[in-house]
């Protein structure tokens, strides 16, 4: 857990950072510095989702995993806990919502939580975690600035998510195989290349309820060494 905790500090301290620099940045650098953080996030995505070998497998994922996140309105609930943080804090749910919804989807999606955490949790390298801290530390400061409060309460997604994911991968390590890891990744960087078409404002994509469709490859394998070994 020990790389999780410290992507988390690291969300929060970019976060307030971030916050002490919002209202004095101009409101045009701000938001060509928001651009280019969703070019970045694009370029992320590629690499990740280029990793793929089973074009078809990574298709199917999309489809099936997409089809479980909206039947569990995963997006609209990521909406509805910023509104009741904004409400709480007294500010603009709006606003909160999405410093928030945005944030946390860009810190969880990627193939670094995903891998990092499992290599955390299987061998206790938190070497991958502890580069993406860096990266989303850097990051928070540039949503903070732009989006607001909403963004530092993404750390409490990722200590979740990351967290769950690295108690679970001794349980999952039979199953965890390096194509499998790679089609979860390529899936993921698919994610998170939506995310920066959102930022950019190209095409509102709800990828809260895409997030099943990283763990479809994974239930694949399982269900195919249960087939085999039946």
């Amino acid at each position: 857990m020990l790389g999780t905790v410290v992507n988390t500090i690291a969300i929060v301290a970019g976060s307030l950072a971030g916050l002490l620099f919002r209202g004095g940045i101009p409101a045009r650098y701000s938001e060509t510095v928001f651009h280019s953080v969703g070019l970045a996030v694009i370029l992320v995505g590629l690499r990740g989702a280029l990793k793929a070998d089973n074009l078809l497998l990574v298709i199917a994922s999309l489809a099936v995993g997409s089809l479980a996140g909206e039947l569990c309105r995963i997006e609209a609930h990521l909406e509805h806990l910023g509104a009741w943080i904004g409400r709480r804090l007294a500010m603009g749910q709006e606003g909160v919502a999405q410093g928030f919804v945005t944030a946390s989807l860009v810190y969880c999606v990627g193939a670094m939580a995903v891998v990092g955490s499992l290599e955390s949790g299987l061998a206790g390298n938190h070497q991958t975690l502890f580069a993406k801290s860096i990266l989303d530390g850097i990051t928070a400061i540039i949503f903070a600035s732009t989006l607001g409060v909403g963004v530092i309460f993404s750390a409490v997604s990722v200590l979740i998510y990351q967290g769950a994911i690295t108690m679970a991968a001794s349980y999952l390590k039979p199953l965890l195989v390096p194509t499998v890891v790679a089609e979860m990744s390529a899936v993921g960087g698919l994610l998170i290349v939506a995310i920066g078409f959102n930022i950019l404002e190209i095409k509102k994509t709800r990828v809260g309820n895409m997030l099943p469709a990283i763990f479809v490859p994974l239930v694949v394998f399982a269900l195919q060494r249960l087939w085999q070994g039946g």
